[in-house]
């Protein structure tokens, strides 16, 4: 069942760390699909990694812009709808998913139980000066387990490279409300006694749980083809570093992805 998932909500995973915009030209919109390679910690705080295989299906970049359309993809639990565009300021709903956790990940894990993910829906808000771009989400997950919500804040900016290529810098933070660190750091008591690697019982309170560094790049290789390279880096903090489940704080991914342009009546 994961791994179905997984294959559905790949694309907007892939697209997190490429900013891409909705356009149209003569009646057409632009589309992007192809394939790509990530590599992800197994669970949250595992040491572990695993690769995946994802479909891309995502609007088209359209270059200079990376947000001119109304669809923003930040993340699997992120994908943004622009409803206001103000003098600077962005505004609008989101939506996505949140991947849960299975206790067959890791040997740490047994007896533990899973956390089942669900669909996220929230809201975002952020501000344009030029190139700097400050935001702030609210993610909120609505079915299966209730694994609580997440706050994120942080700015992201984009660096120009080389003739039609440039580096999206995104840094943040996020925080966690209770009902998140229970769900994927706490240890209960009913836990600590099934549990194989004898966790001791640890009760994860809000905060913030981590900060992070992502960047990510689209490299024009013709008129239709495009290579895709990003990577991020995040570190546990606080009650959530200091879980016994947390294998290591330090949490890498990176993707590489190949994509084909064109267009379809709107």
């Amino acid at each position: 069942m994961l791994s179905r998932i997984t294959m559905i909500f790949g694309a907007a995973f892939v697209a997190a760390s490429f900013p891409v915009a909705v356009f149209a030209n003569d009646g057409t919109r632009g589309l992007q699909a192809g394939g790509a390679i990530a590599v992800t910690p197994k669970f949250e705080g595992s040491k572990d990694y695993e690769i995946r295989g994802f479909p891309i299906v995502a609007p088209a970049g359209s270059g200079g812009a990376p947000d001119a359309g109304p669809v923003q993809f930040r993340g699997v639990d992120d994908i943004r709808f622009r409803v206001v565009n103000f003098l600077g300021l962005e505004m609008g709903p989101l939506a996505g998913y949140r991947f849960g956790r299975d206790e067959n990940d890791a040997d740490r894990l047994i007896g533990l139980g899973d956390v089942d993910g669900g669909l996220v829906v929230g809201a975002y808000a952020a501000f344009n000066f030029g190139a700097f771009k400050p935001f702030v989400s609210y993610h909120h997950q609505v079915t299966g387990d209730d694994s609580g919500g997440l706050v994120r804040f942080g700015a992201e900016t984009r660096m120009p490279l080389a003739m039609g290529i440039a580096l999206t810098v995104v840094a943040g933070a996020s925080y966690a409300t209770e009902e998140y660190n229970d769900a994927y750091f706490t240890v209960t008591d009913a836990q600590a006694l099934t549990s194989v690697a004898h966790l001791a019982a640890y009760d994860a309170e809000a905060g913030i749980k981590d900060v992070y560094l992502s960047l990510g790049t689209d490299i024009p290789l013709s008129d239709v083809w495009s290579l895709k390279l990003g990577g991020r880096y995040a570190r546990l903090l606080g009650d959530a570093a200091d879980s016994p489940i947390v294998e290591t704080e330090n949490q890498f991914s990176g993707v590489v992805g190949l994509t084909y342009k064109f267009s379809v009546p709107r």
